[in-house]
């Protein structure tokens, strides 16, 4: 039997994966959890093979949750579970080395699968989400241009983001001009969105 820790803070989607994978003649969910700093403390009782975790969980998110999982439990292997299509997600996952990466509407029956590859010491990735990062690119905006796209996503002003990074008024809104034009973007408003997306404003 393989051993599953669940990690989902909606109710119904985690009863709905506990008893997807209950139905499964190999595959037994001997734990269950709904915020991220609660995974470690219940994978050590419970000793899970196969740890589903959602990427977006209260207390600590998702990917950090499996950093520390595998410092203190190595042996556990994790499935991150997205709701997320943003290629810098995955890249972070496969830093963290995490086993498997799956979108949260993927069919169910890629569940059980993936979660059998990760136990048998393989990896398992959504392969629309493999493309995604694969064709990742690097982003064009300078380190400065990024502060300042970062304070305008934070709701500050033009004045405000001047006055913090020790600038002129006239000086950030040129920074804003070019990162909308560098972006190809419509306006600052699609220039954020379009950098968060890309998980440029890290």
């Amino acid at each position: 039997m393989i051993r599953i820790l669940i990690a989902e803070d909606m109710n119904m989607v985690r009863g709905a994966l506990v008893a997807l994978l209950n139905l499964q003649d190999d595959l037994d969910v001997v734990c269950e959890v709904a915020r991220g700093d609660e995974i470690v403390d219940m994978a050590l009782i419970h000793r899970p093979d196969v740890a589903i975790i959602d990427i977006d969980l209260p207390g600590v998110d998702g990917l950090s949750a499996a950093g520390r999982l595998r410092e203190r439990l190595p042996q556990c292997r994790v499935l991150i579970l997205t709701s997320l299509s943003r290629p810098g997600a995955l890249r972070r996952a496969l830093e963290t080395r995490v086993a498997g990466y799956l979108r949260k509407d993927a069919p169910s029956s890629e569940l059980a699968t993936a979660v059998r590859r990760v136990a048998a010491g393989h990896r398992a990735v959504d392969p629309e989400l493999a493309l995604a990062a694969w064709g990742e690119y690097e982003s064009p905006l300078t380190d400065r241009e990024t502060e300042v796209l970062r304070l305008a996503a934070e709701g500050a002003e033009p004045r405000e983001i001047a006055s913090r990074l020790r600038l002129s008024a006239g000086t950030v809104r040129n920074y804003l001009t070019t990162i909308v034009a560098k972006l190809n973007a419509r306006n600052r408003v699609d220039a954020i969105r379009i950098a968060r997306d890309a998980d440029w404003l890290l």
